[in-house]
């Protein structure tokens, strides 16, 4: 494909986002309803992913309106820090792409110290018995692990390559070669939920979560599966974390509708009148790129037409990029299906994959995961 899809694409984002930063302010993200986006607490976990979208446009376009708008958000989500504290394993999503980046590309020390700090409390959910970070803070789960995580592992490897301190990277490995073990299948899927116990670090029980079963494929966790393990081999060059990618990524484009757009779970009975899932599909394509990025050029680039196909299909049939009223960028996401909460709306971290995956289909190699 010509990079001149993409150029023109990348041309209406820009003013897309231009127009919700005048439409949103200060609001904090999650989902959009009928074209106005909500606004959520600053220590859910979602909280990062439209400060985010500015620094990557800061990364890519030096324009100062992006770097003031992006500026603040991990002092203020760090404010959280000294109040209720709800924060949990998706630290790593809140402060890669507030904190982390600011560091990358401003130097700012403040910064490197937030990242750090939020590296901290994701080490210590580490379970020694079972290998594996606690997802959320249910009282009731204390064994709990969930393939979101992959996603969160970034923030280990980067905290102990900044600061040498090997212990993040070796919590990182062991989540992840226990994801390998026991929440993987052969067949490249996927559970969501894989509940420990949380005192021996065996194996009690799998659940559904936001999958239609427990033995179902929930789309978006197969897209964070994909990509937190490419992620996982980036750090560490070992190739069992690269295959396990593949797999993952095989499974996914394998099940694949004709549009290239992901329905909520891939083993939906029937899928008539089932909801996509655009956010499974822009992580998914982000994930993509990150895997070509690592493969030799002919491997790589099977993965790479792939990941565009998904992107054209989402730029011209799912997108409201001629649609400037409207806060949000790509329709027909999909939450939590199984308690129909999010279903068929914009969600900011779909939002924030489709601007990354386009963003590296323009170039960019300045990753924030």
């Amino acid at each position: 494909m010509q990079e001149e899809p993409w150029s023109g694409w990348w041309i209406q984002l820009q003013a897309k986002v231009d127009r919700m930063m005048e439409q949103m302010g200060e609001k904090c993200p999650h989902a959009s309803v009928s074209g106005v986006y909500d606004d959520v607490i600053l220590d859910w976990w979602t909280s990062g992913f439209w400060p985010g979208m500015m620094w990557i446009l800061y990364d890519m376009t030096g324009k100062e309106s992006y770097r003031q708008t992006a500026w603040s958000w991990d002092e203020r989500i760090e404010q959280c820090f000294l109040r209720e504290n709800r924060f949990h394993h998706d630290v790593g999503f809140q402060f890669l792409s507030t904190a982390v980046i600011k560091y990358k590309l401003t130097g700012d020390t403040d910064a490197r110290r937030r990242g750090l700090q939020a590296a901290n409390l994701l080490a210590g959910r580490f379970n020694l018995a079972g290998g594996f970070l606690r997802a959320q803070n249910q009282a009731d789960r204390p064994g709990g692990s969930i393939i979101d995580t992959m996603m969160n592992l970034s923030i280990l490897f980067w905290a102990s390559q900044e600061s040498g301190d090997p212990r993040f990277a070796q919590i990182a490995r062991a989540h992840a070669d226990t994801v390998l073990r026991h929440t993987l299948r052969e067949d490249g899927s996927s559970h969501h939920i894989t509940v420990f116990d949380a005192n021996t670090g065996d194996v009690k029980e799998y659940l559904g979560g936001q999958g239609y079963s427990p033995t179902s494929s929930w789309s978006r966790g197969q897209a964070w599966a994909l990509y937190g393990m490419a992620n996982t081999y980036k750090y560490t060059g070992d190739s069992k974390y690269l295959d396990a990618a593949k797999r993952t990524a095989n499974y996914y484009l394998s099940c694949l509708p004709d549009d290239c757009v992901a329905y909520w779970d891939f083993r939906v009975p029937d899928v008539t009148g089932e909801p996509r899932d655009t956010s499974a599909a822009s992580i998914g394509a982000s994930g993509l790129l990150t895997i070509a990025e690592q493969l030799p050029p002919e491997e790589g680039k099977v993965y790479r037409k792939a990941a565009e196909s998904i992107m054209q299909s989402l730029s011209q049939n799912y997108s409201t990029l001629d649609r400037p009223e409207f806060e949000g960028i790509l329709l027909e996401a999909t939450g939590n299906k199984p308690v129909n909460k999010d279903v068929n709306v914009s969600l900011i971290y779909g939002d924030y994959y489709y601007l990354e995956a386009m963003a590296k289909l323009m170039g960019w190699d300045n990753d924030i995961f």
